[in-house]
């Protein structure tokens, strides 16, 4: 698939799902701004797609910070003269403790990643898109299965997963007089750096430890291509996609 030039936002691109995303981006030809808060991990994910049709532009930012936030659009409209897609990744996990024992501090930095973090990119993202002619383009919030269900000790980011479920809904319905569509991808068990631990047990919900199945990261990257490439009268609200034995639907 190529794009003709479009350009893009992805937050936290310097690993994980971010990096994936964004190289898989370049590779379609799109123009990326990468966000996240490690420049020289920005620049090792910019090296990294350089032989794609695509390019990257780094731009270290914390997504919590509102200033931030406001130069990382500037920098990219400065840049690519307009926006046609945000994929908003950044998040954080928090510590996996039980729920009386979590720290006010914790929750807060919690919040302000995976909720207030992802509110303010997408916030600036309607900006440039209401206002830019052609008008219009697509924003896709990276979920979680935890959208969905918890893990247990994971009540910040459970709380906010489920919460980004709610700011899908709202920017989806508020963007449509604006030709802006939102889209919600949930993913479970990609096969990333952060996910190695669960070939070695992950807590379950009957109190054990398991291993868990992953799924090859690339399939989040085809995922997400698939809605970013949809025609703009056309929009994935939610998709999952997930490691097919992982323990989710019925009882695990």
């Amino acid at each position: 698939m190529t794009t003709g030039g479009k350009a893009a936002v992805v937050t936290g691109a310097g690993s994980g799902i971010g990096r994936a995303v964004a190289l898989g981006l370049i590779g379609a030809g799109y123009a990326v701004a990468l966000a996240g808060r490690r420049e020289d991990a920005l620049q090792e994910t910019a090296a990294l797609g350089k032989k794609g049709p695509g390019r990257g532009l780094v731009v270290a930012a914390d997504v919590g910070d509102p200033a931030a936030v406001a130069r990382l659009f500037d920098r990219t409209k400065a840049a690519f003269g307009r926006l046609d897609l945000l994929f908003n990744n950044a998040g954080t996990f928090g510590r996996g403790v039980p729920f009386d024992e979590i720290p006010v501090e914790d929750w807060k930095r919690v919040v302000d990643v995976n909720l207030t973090g992802m509110f303010l990119c997408a916030q600036a993202a309607f900006r440039i898109m209401k206002a830019q002619q052609p008008k219009g383009g697509r924003i896709i919030n990276n979920g979680s299965i935890s959208a969905h269900a918890p893990r247990p000790n994971s009540a910040p980011y459970t709380s906010t997963k489920h919460a980004v479920t709610g700011l899908t809904k709202s920017i989806a319905l508020d963007g449509r007089v604006h030709d802006i569509a939102c889209g919600q991808i949930d993913i479970g068990n990609a096969s990333t750096d952060m996910t190695d631990k669960m070939k070695s047990g992950v807590p379950q919900a009957n109190g054990t430890l398991a291993p868990e199945p992953t799924m090859d990261v690339g399939n989040v990257v085809e995922a997400v291509l698939f809605m970013a490439g949809l025609p703009p009268d056309a929009n994935a609200l939610f998709l999952t996609v997930m490691a097919t034995k992982m323990p989710f639907v019925g009882r695990g």
